[in-house]
C-alpha cells in the first residue's frame, strides 16, 4: 500500500524524494453514542482502516494536498497565511483546519507541504473519515516540523479544527479513539474527565461486523447540532436547582426524580438518551470485563432502541438493518453507530453465522430499501502514528 502511494506521489507532485507516510484509523463506537458531548462515558475503537498519506515539506509557504479519493479535483493549493474555509476546497477544509488550529497554539508551522491522502474508510459512513484525515494531518505536522507534543494535545486540536473551523459541533470521541487507539482493544473514555481505561475485546468465536447503510449523510446539515442544543437546553433546566455539569454526572434515579424540571417533553426525551446511553456503556464495560456477551449485545440492543426512540437519530435505513439483524441466528447484538441520519451499524456476530448475516441481510435491506447495503468484518488497530 505504501510503496503504490509514494509512486502515486511521485507521479501527482513530480518526484518523491524526501517523503514520508502516516496513517490514522478510523473508528466504530461500540456503545455510548452521543453521550461525548453530555459529558458522559463512550466505548470506541480503533479499525484497521483508515487514512494514509505520504507527504513532504516545502521552501514556501504554500500547501498542496491531493486525495486519491477525489481525483476529480486535482491538486488544492492554499497559502499558510490565508487559512479560510472555502466551499471549493471542499475535503482539504479538514486539513486546512488542523493547520489553522496548530497556528492558534503558535506553533511552528513556517513552510508549506505537499500531501497525497488515500482513505479506505466508506466515506459518509459515520465511522469518522473527517476525524481520521485530521489526526492524521496532526501526525503528519508534528512529524515535519519536530513540534514537541502529545498526543492528547493533537486529539484536542484535531476536535478544535472541526468545531470551530469546519462548524461541526462534535464531541471529543472520535478524534480521541483515533488517536489513541490500541490493537485488540477498546476505550473507555469518560469525556467529562477525559480519564480512560483500555480494555481488550475478547468476542471469543464471534466478531465485530459492520453493515453501511450506504446512505450519505453529512453532520453539518443533519440535526447533529440540534440534538446538541436540546440536550443543553435540558442540562440549563436541570442546573436550576441542581449543581452539575453535565447529563453525564445523574444516574437514571436522579434524572427521573428531577425530570419535572425540564420543561420541554422533547428536551427530556433527548437527556433521557443521554443519561441512560451513559450508564448502559459503563455496563456494556463491565459485562464485557466479564466475559458476559450476551448482556454486552442486550445492552447494545437497548442502546438503538433508545436513539431511535427518545433521540431519533436512526432513519428507516439504520432501523431496517438492525432489525433484520435482530432477526438472523448467530447475532449477540446489533445497534446504529456513529452520529446517525444514515452511516453504519455495528453487530456482534459469531464467526460460523458470518455468511449467512451478510447474505440474508443484505438480501432483505436491498428488498426493503431499493439499493445495496455494504458489510465489514473488522479488526481493531492501534492509533494514528507515522509508518516505518
Amino acid at each position: 500500500m505504501v510503496k503504490e502511494l509514494i509512486e502515486d506521489f511521485s507521479r501527482v507532485f513530480g518526484d518523491c524524494k524526501e517523503v514520508n507516510a502516516y496513517f490514522a484509523p478510523g473508528r466504530v463506537n461500540l456503545i455510548g453514542e452521543h453521550t461525548d458531548y453530555n459529558g458522559g462515558n463512550v466505548f470506541p475503537c480503533a479499525l484497521t482502516f483508515g487514512t494514509y498519506a505520504v507527504a513532504r515539506k516545502r521552501e514556501d509557504r504554500n500547501v498542496r494536498l491531493y486525495s486519491k479519493n477525489f481525483d476529480e479535483l486535482g491538486i488544492i493549493e492554499f497559502s499558510l497565511d490565508k487559512l479560510e474555509n472555502l466551499k471549493a476546497h471542499d475535503w482539504a477544509n479538514y486539513p486546512k483546519g488542523v493547520i489553522w488550529a496548530f497556528n492558534n497554539l503558535n506553533l511552528n508551522i513556517d513552510k508549506g507541504f505537499e500531501v497525497l491522502f488515500y482513505g479506505n474508510i466508506p466515506n459518509g459512513a459515520g465511522l469518522s473519515s473527517s476525524a481520521s484525515i485530521e489526526l492524521v494531518t496532526s501526525v503528519i505536522l508534528k512529524d515535519l516540523f519536530n513540534i514537541d507534543i502529545d498526543m492528547i494535545k493533537m486529539v484536542d486540536l484535531s476536535k478544535l479544527a472541526e468545531n470551530k473551523f469546519i462548524g461541526v459541533n462534535c464531541g471529543i470521541m472520535d478524534q480521541f479513539a483515533i488517536g489513541m487507539g490500541k490493537e485488540k482493544c477498546a476505550i473507555l473514555l469518560d469525556t467529562n474527565t477525559l480519564k480512560y481505561d483500555y480494555a481488550e475485546i475478547d468476542l471469543e468465536d464471534a466478531s465485530i461486523v459492520i453493515s453501511n447503510t450506504n446512505k450519505r449523510r453529512g453532520l453539518a446539515d443533519s440535526k447533529y447540532n440540534e440534538r446538541r442544543s436540546q440536550c443543553e437546553e435540558a442540562l440549563r433546566d436541570l442546573q436550576k436547582e441542581l449543581n452539575i455539569n453535565s447529563l453525564g454526572e445523574l444516574s437514571e434515579e436522579e434524572l427521573e426524580k428531577n425530570k419535572h424540571l425540564i420543561k420541554d417533553s422533547i428536551n427530556f426525551k433527548r437527556a433521557k438518551h443521554a443519561v441512560y446511553e451513559n450508564q448502559r456503556t459503563l455496563k456494556a464495560v463491565k459485562a464485557l470485563k466479564e466475559k458476559d456477551i450476551l448482556t454486552f449485545g442486550k445492552l447494545m440492543n437497548d442502546s438503538h432502541v433508545s436513539l431511535r426512540d427518545d433521540y431519533e437519530v436512526t432513519g428507516i435505513e439504520l432501523d431496517t438493518l438492525v432489525e433484520l439483524a435482530w432477526e438472523e441466528k448467530g447475532v449477540i447484538g446489533s445497534r446504529m453507530t456513529g452520529a446517525g441520519f444514515g452511516g453504519c451499524t455495528v453487530s456482534i456476530v459469531k464467526n460460523e453465522f458470518i455468511d449467512d448475516f451478510i447474505k440474508h441481510v443484505g438480501e432483505k435491506y436491498r428488498k426493503k430499501i431499493g439499493y445495496e447495503a455494504s458489510f465489514y468484518v473488522v479488526n481493531i488497530g492501534d492509533g494514528a502514528r507515522k509508518l516505518d
